[in-house]
């Protein structure tokens, strides 16, 4: 079974993403994104297995040593190959930081193919759309869209959680940061 670890936003920067998804559908561009039933956040670990109780366990000891951050989102964003459109929050040096030693501390579970995961070649990004299944028309009218449609967000990264992949995904367990 495969799973990630996911950073969420505080409820208004996650509503504020929401509705730029929302408007996709809206649209009748794509519904895919929100057919995952997941929340806006930022994807900071994948693994091909895991031990969940462990992996519960060792989030929250992280948790407690970190404290919540800022979430600066500055623009939008796509990965041509697989047609998805994204918010891109501004990389900075605590987020830097966050992730990798969130790395450190899950070491011991399997990350195998799931490099762009990885310390040295995250892209931080909140998936607003998923249109690879769709013509290419719809991915320019939705990146069209959410670029008119976009503006800046200021907000809070809370928390952290653990998730299955799968369809729809799964939330096994969330933990707050410290404030």
């Amino acid at each position: 079974m495969k799973y990630a670890v996911e950073l969420y936003y505080d409820a208004e920067t996650e509503k504020k993403l929401l509705y730029l998804a929302q408007r996709v559908a809206d649209e009748h561009l794509s519904t895919k994104f929100l057919e995952w039933k997941t929340r806006p956040h930022l994807t900071l670990a994948c693994f091909n297995d895991v031990d969940e109780k462990k992996c519960i366990e060792q989030l929250k000891k992280f948790a407690q040593n970190h404290k919540i951050l800022p979430a600066y989102i500055g623009s939008i964003g796509m990965f041509t190959d697989t047609k998805t459109i994204f918010a891109s929050p501004i990389m900075n040096k605590s987020m830097y930081q966050f992730h990798q030693e969130l790395h450190e501390c899950l070491n011991e579970f399997d990350t195998t193919g799931w490099k762009w995961y990885s310390p040295d070649n995250w892209v931080p990004h909140c998936t607003l759309a998923l249109t690879e299944e769709e013509d290419d028309s719809v991915f320019y009218k939705a990146s069209n869209l959410l670029l008119h449609e976009f503006k800046k967000i200021s907000g809070k990264f809370i928390s952290i959680g653990l998730v299955k992949i799968t369809f729809p995904v799964k939330e096994i367990d969330t933990v707050e940061l410290c404030r």
